[in-house]
């Protein structure tokens, strides 16, 4: 076990002979991506926790670790009580903490290289006296640290892309010039990845390649990246951007004095706008150029989306067979292993898309729940189990929860009902249409009602945006009970799961994702949206109510299901047919 003791003593010595009265340490690296390499999981080595959304505070005395609801019991379980207060971050803080327990005046350490302006304004706004930092205090104690990855870029060809890097540079080219902006950092890796049409292996889940970009309102690009990570195809395919090494970066930026230079204050890293400030530049605070682009999924995109989907119901219908024969006395690793196995006997499979969910009984009801070996759940007989999973395809990514009924006796009926109601809210998400200029705020309640009508509700968001073959939760679309100004458009893909949870017993998600298209349906000149369901693998009929369902339910119902056997019943053994058979037969409401 490493000694944790003796890391935050020298980060505190650290701190201390710089005169620093404390420090904040997120999770997350200079990208600000939601997954990141070894080298760059500094909170992990610091305090243990290793949850994807978190955050550290070191005073002199005292230390917290930060995270939301999703990660109560992995603070619990990860962090030391001793070193650590652990502390929920939307009821508590960190800037109210740091207030409360310091005094007036204090210096407090941020590094700007790892965190953006819009993470940074909360404890400007709790008027703190925040102290930018030319390198992070971590590093240098951490002896071991792992070298930064070193992987070969990768093309994305154009059959999965298709639209050339060339267009796309274009495009946001025309966005600058129109808003007056002479240049934009691409800080996202995903918005590079997108716009250079390049994938890579530098992080876990998403095929990144950790590079920095410029764009100029020509459609010039300064990329910035190891070259000795372009091969010959590579650079071909880059043709006339111009390619740096990272370390340059800085003195690049100073060519920007007088210009106006759009920074993403949410996606970008603070140091950009600080040094842009610092060369005499003028810092246009927009959102990425390429994020509302790279939502917008194109025809190509689109059709690669079923592809993926229908590739992912073939291993989802097949281990859904498989756990109905085969689950009982099984581990929650081992289970999701062996999903994770069905969807790799697809040669263009490309790895999980996020570290799976596999929640047996009450694990289920924690929400971002991470079974690990040797200290997972064994599946019991008669309960419920969550599996939450997704895979990566060259054709696109894919996210699908369902929940399952372990058997061999009959469900009780109030978890039967409760099942019952986040199905009507999946059904009713996907079936409604909306007027354009919708944003998803307006839509949460759809898959809520049914939960509401009886006293019951979920604490997490309904739907978040998903990737081309990149990130599984991209932005900047949402369902959610919290407002985001973004309408939905034609082409992006969202997540649609409704979910229940309770504490100690069971929890149940059921996800499908969607892709937002046009209908016909509109008059006096108004244009309607609506969803096409891309994800297919059957509900458990073990787990519905009929008699909650409305005859037009029940049609969803049992024509979703025929679909599902459609597409996957081509794929299938004889076992699994009969299967497959026997979970989409229609349901009656008799």
């Amino acid at each position: 076990m490493p000694d944790l003791t003796q890391r935050l003593a020298a980060l505190r010595r650290s701190l201390a002979a710089q005169s620093f009265d404390g420090f904040v340490l997120p999770r997350g690296d200079e990208y600000l991506g939601e997954y990141v390499p070894a080298c760059s999981e500094r909170l992990a080595w610091l305090t243990n926790f290793t949850g994807s959304a978190g955050l550290a505070v070191v005073l002199t005395e005292r230390a917290a670790v930060f995270s939301d609801g999703r990660y109560t019991t992995q603070l619990e379980a990860e962090v030391d009580p001793a070193l650590w207060e652990r502390r929920h971050v939307t009821n508590e803080p960190p800037a109210d903490w740091i207030k409360q327990n310091t005094a007036g005046g204090a210096r407090i350490a941020y590094d700007p290289r790892i965190m953006s302006a819009t993470m940074l304004e909360p404890f400007l706004r709790a008027d703190l006296n925040m102290v930018a930092l030319t390198g992070n205090p971590v590093d240098p104690i951490w002896n071991d640290r792992p070298a930064p990855p070193h992987g070969p870029a990768q093309v994305h060809p154009l059959a999965f892309a298709g639209v050339s890097s060339t267009d796309k540079r274009a495009m946001v080219a025309a966005d600058l010039r129109e808003h007056g902006d002479d240049a934009a950092i691409i800080g996202d890796s995903s918005s590079v990845a997108w716009l250079l049409n390049l994938r890579g292996t530098d992080v876990p889940y998403t095929p990144l390649l950790l590079a920095f970009a410029i764009i100029d309102q020509t459609g010039g690009v300064d990329l910035f990246v190891d070259a000795d990570r372009l091969d010959t195809a590579v650079l071909a395919h880059l043709g006339d951007v111009r390619v740096h090494a990272p370390e340059t970066l800085a003195a690049h930026l100073d060519r920007f004095s007088g210009q106006t230079v759009r920074v993403d204050p949410s996606a970008t890293a603070l140091w950009f706008s600080q040094t842009l400030v610092h060369h005499g530049a003028i810092v246009s605070a927009r959102q990425d150029p390429c994020l509302l682009p790279k939502a917008r999924k194109n025809p190509t995109e689109m059709a690669g989306a079923r592809a993926a989907h229908h590739k992912d119901a073939v291993a989802m219908c097949r281990f859904l067979c498989w756990l109905d024969a085969n689950g009982h006395g099984m581990r929650e690793t081992a289970l999701s292993d062996k999903l994770d196995w069905f969807r790799a006997q697809e040669p263009s499979y490309r790895g999980e898309s996020f570290s799976a969910i596999s929640g047996a009984g009450p694990n289920g009801a924690i929400i971002h729940y991470r079974a690990k070996p040797g200290a997972d759940r064994t599946l019991a007989a008669n309960e419920v189990y969550l599996i939450d999973s997704g895979g990566q395809y060259p054709e696109g990514t894919t996210d699908i929860t369902r929940t399952v009924w372990s058997g061999p006796s009959n469900p009780p009926h109030a978890l039967c009902e409760a099942y019952t109601r986040v199905l009507k809210g999946n059904l009713a998400l996907s079936h409604v249409v909306f007027p354009v200029g919708t944003t998803g705020h307006r839509l949460d309640v759809l898959a809520r009602a049914a939960l509401w009508q009886v006293g019951l509700d979920y604490d997490h968001g309904t739907g978040h945006g998903v990737g081309s073959f990149l990130s599984v939760h991209e932005g900047p679309c949402n369902i959610s009970s919290v407002p985001r100004p973004v309408p939905l458009e034609p082409g992006m893909i969202i997540s649609n799961e409704p979910g229940f949870y309770r504490p100690g017993a069971f929890g149940m998600r059921l996800e499908t994702l969607q892709l937002v298209v046009e209908t016909q349906i509109g008059r006096d000149g108004r244009r309607f949206l609506g969803f096409e369901t891309l994800t297919f693998a059957p509900w458990d009929r073990r787990l519905i109510d009929v008699t909650l369902l409305t005859a037009q339910e029940l049609h969803a119902l049992n024509s979703y299901h025929a679909r599902v056997a459609e597409i996957v019943l081509p794929y299938l053994d004889t076992q699994e047919k009969q299967w497959i058979i026997e979970v989409c037969a229609p349901l009656s409401a008799g």
